[in-house]
């Protein structure tokens, strides 16, 4: 009964911020989402009390946020970075809406990082690995810099510095992608060189949540 439940409530939240999700959509997304649960229950991966029936704001922040931020991902876009990657959100819905993306998740926290490799081997995922360390301890691998199509981050708080490094794993032309609430920062707009605002889109009305593309201008 509450997979059923938590199968009809994605399909309404779904169909609420405007997108429609095939079944094997639905079918991974429900394995990432019990799996997160279960796991959740042992070592906090999000602050979200989570129930296998699920909530509707569990649901709309943990998967279908990502999933209608994976409409604004460039179609030639094949590798994303995803900065503090907690308990895989936006980072593994992200990768299920967006099959063709390599995708690496950086936690700092071993027991997530833990949590995060079960849910890639769960999920069957291809082309998706973790590392277990703080991204800046990442930027002098001379592989990831300026390689990537795609940095994302879940952003509570925007820091020039932030902004600084992460832009230092994006090639020329690359985005990075910020989730943000309903808070405003200068930085959103008036990004530190050779980061350029490029647009910023709604996720989710009840959330007030948005997204915010910085595109790194050729230098």
């Amino acid at each position: 009964m509450a997979a059923r439940e938590f199968r009809d409530r994605l399909g309404r939240r779904a169909r609420s911020a405007g997108i429609s999700l095939e079944s094997g959509l639905i079918d991974k997304l429900e394995t990432y989402y019990q799996l997160l649960t279960k796991w959740n229950a042992k070592i906090n991966l999000t602050a979200f009390r989570l129930t296998t029936e699920g909530t509707d704001e569990a649901v709309d922040r943990l998967l279908i946020e990502p999933v209608v931020a994976a409409r604004y991902v460039p179609e030639n876009a094949r590798t994303l970075l995803d900065a503090g990657s907690g308990g895989g959100s936006p980072a593994i819905p992200l990768k299920l809406a967006s099959s063709n993306l390599s995708v690496r998740m950086v936690e700092v926290k071993t027991r997530k990082a833990v949590f995060l490799r079960e849910a890639v081997r769960a999920l069957g995922l291809r082309d998706a690995v973790v590392e277990t360390s703080r991204f800046e301890e990442l930027l002098p691998r001379a592989e990831l810099h300026e390689a990537l199509d795609l940095v994302s981050i879940r952003a509570v708080r925007i820091e020039t510095r932030t902004l600084n490094s992460l832009q230092a794993f994006l090639r020329p032309g690359g985005k990075l992608l910020l989730f943000r609430g309903s808070s405003k920062n200068e930085l959103e707009d008036s990004p530190p060189p050779p980061l350029a605002w490029m647009a910023t889109f709604p996720l989710i009305d009840s959330l007030h949540s948005k997204l915010v593309i910085l595109n790194k201008t050729r230098v």
